[in-house]
């Protein structure tokens, strides 16, 4: 085992980031990024660790996303782990900057959560879990995603329109949605380290 994967384990192990932000919309708490990196920062020094966070625009079809990317090194050896997310056509009262503000911080804290093993949920046997879950509203589906969006990701990992057309018939069959599709896309990318 790596001196870098030792010192991460540590810090996952040790680690604490508690939900300190209250959405007084949806009458729950939830944790940022900076929570995360409030409480990443002393333990990462405690290891010899450097964290660095990088954000990238990619545009899939006909939406922007942004790549988010943290990078844990020790000087010797670094590891990374990105998270994505997309920038929403509009949202009230914000302008475009702010806009892919907004993304950027939802990803770094996805991208975060995936390096330090932090998992959103809670148990479902806790009490806190049944107290969140009945004070939250009922959420919409997620907008589904287009087949445009999905034709893209697939040529990024150098298939052709016509793979696509027999992979995506075939899947359909098997009744997956474009969203467990595109979900699986994503994992092929970033597996093959194309995105």
């Amino acid at each position: 085992m790596s001196d870098l994967t030792k010192s991460l384990i540590k810090v996952q192990k040790e680690l604490i980031a508690p939900k300190s932000n209250f959405n007084n919309f949806g009458k729950y708490k939830y944790r940022s990024a900076e929570d995360i990196l409030e409480a990443a920062k002393p333990l990462n020094a405690k290891n010899g660790l450097l964290l660095t966070l990088t954000d990238e625009p990619i545009l899939i079809g006909e939406w922007h996303y942004i790549k988010a990317t943290a990078i844990l090194s020790n000087g010797e050896e670094s590891l990374r782990v990105s998270a994505y997310a997309r920038e929403s056509e509009t949202k009230k009262g914000m302008d475009h900057s702010q806009i892919t503000g907004t993304a950027s911080s939802y990803a770094r804290k996805y991208a975060l959560n995936g390096l330090y093993l932090i998992d959103d949920t809670k148990d479902a046997d806790t009490d806190e879990y049944s107290n969140q879950n009945n004070k939250q509203p009922q959420q919409a589906p997620p907008k589904e995603i287009g087949k445009a969006v999905l034709l893209s990701k697939y040529k990024m990992g150098g298939k052709t329109e016509e793979e696509f057309n027999k992979w995506f018939a075939e899947e359909k069959t098997k009744g997956k949605s474009n969203n467990e599709l595109d979900a699986l896309l994503t994992m092929a990318l970033q597996k093959n380290g194309k995105q």
